[in-house]
């Protein structure tokens, strides 16, 4: 069962009403926003968006949710072309959904033997196999260092291509078992394992999806289309993000545009951690638009 990140923190920092209209980023399997639609009703809105279509095939439209399959990056667009005015909070939860890590098949968790896929929004754009197996060596080791932050970068990279000489890399598994050959305590530290791992495969991601980008056009056009008194708020799970997410609060505060609402990342407590272990990475931030 999908378990929203910081549920009762969002709701406290957005701060729905009735009658307000709100959008939700990334809805994904919708956590946030059925707790929100419960709170803006009876005629309050909210414009749902998810760049993987799969995932808003599991969600139930109604008067009062509008389902767009589509990028944050044109939120504007977006909100523009399904009338979507007055819009008193907006949410990014940049984490993704337990169906997309547990069901969608696109390997996006090393925990599964999948395909090496890991594109998001269903168009065959370029996947992580084609830059696993295509991509130099130099262009690996700047995704695993600068989107990872990996210091086995270059070790972990060196095992790739040594591999994909001799047979193409195709799945998870075989991308994790290169990794746990590269790194030398993969027999004796398992926790510090399965973080190396998830730092991989989300550098991955990352490159696949063009998310960091995407992530300041956004928060840019969020910040144009949200009412005076609006709040943004934004969930982040990889250091890279979070540091894009503070420097655009701190930019727009000292230019007088926001006020930041959180001067230190809210963070998931160990009671939520311990029924919700996803949580443990996510850091929460918002502000509200002057």
């Amino acid at each position: 069962m999908h378990q929203p990140v910081l549920l009762e923190q969002v709701i406290q920092y957005l701060g729905p009403r009735p009658n307000e209209n709100f959008i939700d980023c990334t809805i994904g399997e919708a956590g946030h926003s059925q707790v929100i639609l419960e709170l803006n009703s009876p005629d309050g809105k909210i414009l749902g968006i998810d760049v993987d279509a799969e995932s808003l095939k599991r969600l139930q439209t109604n008067e009062r949710l509008i389902l767009v399959h589509g990028n944050f990056k044109d939120l504007k667009k977006i909100a523009e072309e399904n009338r979507f005015s007055n819009i008193s909070g907006i949410l990014f939860d940049l984490g993704l959904s337990s169906w997309q890590i547990d069901e969608s098949g696109k390997g996006f968790t090393f925990r599964k033997d999948e395909p090496l896929v890991m594109i998001l929004n269903g168009k065959q754009e370029v996947t992580a196999e084609e830059i696993i197996n295509q991509w130099p060596e130099e262009s690996l080791v700047e995704i695993l260092q600068k989107f990872g932050e990996e210091r086995y970068g270059r070790r972990i990279v060196k095992g790739i291509v040594n591999e994909r000489k001799l047979h193409p890399i195709k799945t998870t598994f075989q991308l994790k078992n290169i990794v746990l050959k590269s790194i030398p305590f993969s027999h004796t530290r398992r926790g510090a394992v399965s973080r190396v791992l998830a730092r991989v495969f989300q550098a991955l991601r990352i490159v696949v999806n063009d998310e960091l980008e995407n992530l300041t056009k956004g928060m840019e056009q969020a910040l144009e289309i949200i009412d005076s008194g609006g709040r943004i708020v934004v969930i982040s799970f990889h250091s890279l993000e979070d540091r894009i997410v503070k420097n655009f609060f701190k930019e727009k505060r000292n230019q007088g545009v926001l006020r930041v609402l959180t001067e230190k990342p809210i963070i998931a407590d160990e009671i939520e951690i311990s029924f919700n272990y996803r949580s443990r990475s996510a850091k929460l931030r918002a502000a509200i638009k002057i």
